[in-house]
């Protein structure tokens, strides 16, 4: 695989497969000493450049889960994804891991996911068979807060799903410290892309009422999709999801 991208943002190739959808390839990319693993899926070679999507997991879950669900969906309709291990997930978990105890703590880990998904967009944009001009983000419970807050910051995000995702729940540690550097609202009020959000109607962990407010403060484009499910949205909010998607990059393309 032929990467033409800056060489801090090459990643090493731990293995690579090929099937009837396309190519699979597990990857690390290296930053300041911390090895952050992803799955980059791939459509078969085209004749030009195709879409892609950066995919963030939700808490305690990991790349695979973004890459088989969302990734699998997307990639059967021509279009990338790279998916990454958050800090402190993944085969980034360590069994020594102990919670934050300082504010200081959170907003270090914080910056630390914000910037590795800065590194995983230079790398989708730099690959010379994906289009830089059609690039997504598409996240989940915590990746959701983590993406919109990415997306709102990087011009170079066409699109964005937001799935489970909503304003901040009042049980986040030292919330009112946490909403003065981290709110959601403010982002997604400068994000002015085209939105898409999918919430479970019963959904206890980020509760209905908390992804309307943050639609609410969204600008247009946008869309909210509803569903008879708790946290754990069903298959078929993938498949609108990646349908969105595509049609989301067909515009952006003409």
């Amino acid at each position: 695989m032929t990467i033409g991208v800056p060489p801090g943002f090459i990643p090493s190739i731990r293995e690579e497969k090929t099937s009837a959808e396309g190519r699979f390839f597990s990857l690390t990319f290296n930053w300041n000493g911390e090895p952050i693993p992803g799955v980059f899926l791939l459509p078969h070679r085209q004749e030009s450049p195709v879409p892609a999507a950066l995919l963030l997991h939700g808490f305690s879950l990991k790349k695979e889960y973004m890459a088989s669900t969302v990734g699998a969906e997307l990639l059967s309709g021509g279009i990338a994804s790279l998916a990454i291990d958050l800090p402190l997930h993944g085969e980034r978990y360590t069994a020594r891991f102990v919670p934050p105890n300082s504010p200081f703590e959170l907003m270090d880990r914080w910056r630390t996911a914000q910037q590795e998904c800065s590194i995983a967009l230079q790398f989708l944009a730099g690959h010379p068979e994906i289009d830089e001009r059609r690039l997504s983000l598409a996240g989940y419970s915590l990746g959701a807060f983590l993406g919109l807050k990415v997306a709102s910051d990087e011009v170079r995000v066409r699109s964005v799903i937001l799935a489970a995702g909503g304003d901040l729940p009042n049980y986040i540690p030292f919330l009112a410290m946490v909403r003065m550097v981290a709110d959601p609202i403010q982002w997604v009020r400068r994000l002015k892309r085209p939105l898409l959000m999918l919430h479970g109607r019963q959904d206890t962990i980020i509760t209905p009422d908390l992804a309307q407010r943050l639609f609410d403060a969204a600008r247009e484009p946008k869309k909210l999709l509803w569903y008879d499910s708790g946290h754990i949205l069903p298959r078929e909010a993938l498949t609108g999801a990646a349908h969105w998607l595509t049609v989301q990059c067909s515009i952006t393309q003409t």
